[in-house]
């Protein structure tokens, strides 16, 4: 079982940054590929970025790259998603995922085991 507990949003004008962590519990956080989603009020959820157990692997949602990066600190149990050159259309509850580790970058939602409880962003133009 694995307790994912995301912190960091809140409101930033365009052109700002924010970094979000999700800690999570337990002594094999390496064994997990981590993710980060996000749901905008009355839109689907929608994949953000993923990280493999090790960190070597990452792959993002075309509309993020270059400006999010995730990574994840294994010795501290946490994964980060660092969002640079926010856009208002980046408002949204971003959920960080977690699911045993694959060969592959998995980016839909049903595939992932564990969920935190969301933190909200909100970009003001």
């Amino acid at each position: 079982q694995v307790q994912l507990v995301e912190s960091g949003g809140g409101l930033v004008q365009a052109g700002g940054s924010l970094r979000l962590s999700c800690a999570a519990s337990g002594r094999t956080f390496s064994s997990y590929d981590m993710a980060w989603f996000r749901q905008a009020k009355g839109k689907e959820r929608e994949f953000v970025a993923t990280i493999s157990g090790s960190g070597g692997n990452t792959y993002y949602v075309d509309s993020v790259k270059g400006r999010f990066t995730i990574s994840r600190d294994n010795a501290k149990n946490t994964v980060y998603l660092q969002m640079n050159s926010l856009k208002p259309e980046d408002t949204a509850v971003y959920y960080c995922a977690a699911r045993a580790s694959t060969s592959w970058m998995l980016i839909t939602g049903a595939l992932y085991n564990y969920w935190g409880q969301g933190t909200q962003v909100t970009v003001s133009s």
